[in-house]
């Protein structure tokens, strides 16, 4: 049958359009940032287990939707962009259907995975549809439309979803992304019904994935059941890292020789794309895994509910939006390598204020270095995506924003689980150093601990209550210190990213590009821009 090419949508259609487009993108983005929100809430209700194990909920999440980008882009090839999206949701919904009726742990995981796949499965094909709509003119403020749905899930989803997790219920959040996700495939079907488009029949590189697959996932697995599964004594997690070892040579031989590689590894060959991609993952890595840990401790350890927890996030917001655009017109005028080694500087400075935290009972020692946050949070990725596609051309400049996309994307969860190991490995530490300290061990004259109890013991208080209770109090200033090991450890890391970005070439752009080159430049940002 021929393809029927309908003409673009105009008047309230075209209006309809774009709020289903939009609302589409923002439930994907929004159940990444929310659900740190309600991790708690979750563990909780879930068996009772650790938190931590429900962090693989997150990670695992952002694994699945990095790996479905890329067959979302080439499902869309053989079966048209349309249908893909509603069969995207449509799985979607199922699964967010059953995250909410979990009751174990396992049921609930695997919820997350193929919800995670699904939101892959629509990133690049939302991008698609929106520009496929907008005649040429009005390509760009298409994109800049598009910057928004991107930014508003990750100005509202920590609050917003730490208010559901109080006070609604964290399952209320999953049974809302059945309701919107029905209303998305229902719109979107009825908009483009009998929408012809371009059959192409381009090879996808399977057994590329597969290998990607089982090293990405391999990595994590080690990472979300180290600490747990006490590393290489358990011999499943051997077997994993065998694994790993065996498939990772095997990939990058077997994409050398592939002429339609899922990662296109031949892209860093170029210097500028190399050690911009390694500023991003390392950059990306640190920074997720350390808002992740914040969230999480802030309710475990300071008591915070999760609205008050993401409410603590939200300052990053008032300079991080205007800092987006303002970076933008600086990357045409100055080299960028000074733009992103500034930038990192400030990054450095910024987490090592934060790595001074130490009164939990103190909002503001929070609130003002996370507005500083969002200044930088801001000015970190336009800088790098012009350092890494600027001696690109062509086709190049997609492939790179998708490679450099997915090495984020699964950055982002291998940092989120190794900043829990870094807070896990420096907890003991602390606690042990605290207790010596303030136990009279170090030096018996200076024996706060023991002198308070006694003082406690002679005012009638029972013996083990007030042992608990310090306890409780050495645990959590000992919790403390290792979160601020984990923010000191990621500002000296960005220290030397500020001194690794000038081994790059220096760039400069034209003051007035092409429409061409503008367009591609700004859907690689939108790309690389999502806040995962």
């Amino acid at each position: 049958m021929q393809a029927v090419f309908s003409k673009p949508l105009r008047g309230w259609h075209f209006i309809l359009f774009n709020i289903t487009l939009g609302l589409g993108h923002i439930l994907v983005m929004f159940n990444a940032g929310s659900y740190v929100a309600l991790l708690p809430h979750v563990a909780g209700d879930l068996e009772g287990v650790l938190p931590s194990f429900l962090t693989w909920a997150q990670t695992d999440f952002m694994i699945a939707l990095a790996l479905g980008i890329p067959i979302g882009r080439t499902l869309s090839d053989r079966y048209g962009h349309t249908r893909v999206f509603v069969v995207a949701f449509l799985l979607y919904a199922v699964a967010s259907y059953i995250g909410a009726i979990s009751q174990t742990h396992w049921e609930f995981l695997n919820a997350r995975i193929v919800q995670g796949f699904a939101g892959g499965l629509t990133i690049f094909l939302s991008q698609d549809m929106l520009l496929k709509e907008y005649p040429a003119r009005l390509k760009s403020m298409g994109l800049a439309i598009w910057g928004l749905f991107t930014i508003t899930p990750f100005t509202i989803g920590l609050p917003v979803g730490g208010w559901i997790a109080d006070d609604l219920g964290w399952r209320y959040l999953f049974y809302m992304d059945v309701v919107l996700s029905l209303v998305v495939v229902g719109f979107m079907g009825s908009l483009l019904y009998g929408r012809g488009f371009p059959r192409r029949r381009t090879r996808f590189d399977f057994v590329g994935f597969f290998l990607l697959a089982v090293i990405l996932g391999g990595i994590q697995t080690l990472l979300n059941m180290g600490n747990d599964f006490d590393w290489l004594d358990s011999p499943f997690l051997r077997g994993v890292l065998i694994v790993v070892i065996v498939a990772l040579p095997c990939f990058i031989i077997w994409e050398f020789g592939e002429r339609h590689p899922i990662l296109d590894l031949r892209l860093f060959a170029d210097r500028n794309f190399t050690i911009g991609v390694i500023c991003l993952v390392v950059g990306f890595f640190s920074i997720q895994g350390l808002l992740t840990l914040l969230i999480v401790q802030l309710q475990l350890l300071m008591g915070y509910s999760s609205l008050l927890a993401g409410m603590a996030l939200l300052p990053m917001v008032f300079l991080g939006a205007p800092m987006i655009a303002l970076m933008h017109e600086l990357s045409k005028r100055f080299d960028v390598r000074m733009l992103a080694s500034l930038n990192f500087l400030g990054f450095a400075l910024t987490l090592y204020w934060i790595g001074q935290y130490d009164d939990p009972h103190s909002f503001d020692q929070i609130f003002w270095p996370m507005l500083l946050e969002g200044l930088f949070l801001g000015s970190f990725f336009t800088p790098l995506t012009v350092l890494m596609l600027h001696r690109l051309s062509g086709v190049q400049i997609i492939r790179a924003a998708e490679t450099a996309n997915l090495l984020r994307i699964s950055a982002g969860a291998f940092g989120i689980t190794y900043q829990e190991v870094v807070h896990f490995r420096r907890l003991p530490f602390h606690q042990l150093h605290l207790a010596n300290h303030f136990g009279g061990r170090q030096f018996a004259s200076f024996d706060v601990l023991g002198g308070f109890s006694t003082k406690l013991n002679g005012a009638g208080l029972d013996a083990a209550m007030v042992n608990g209770k310090l306890l409780a109090l050495v645990r959590q200033y000992a919790g403390i210190l290792a979160m601020s090991d984990a923010f000191l450890l990621a500002s000296s890391m960005f220290m030397g990213l500020a001194a690794l970005v000038w081994l790059a070439y220096p760039t400069y752009l034209p003051l007035y590009p092409s429409r061409d080159e503008e367009l591609k430049e700004m859907r690689s940002e939108a790309l690389l821009e999502e806040p995962l």
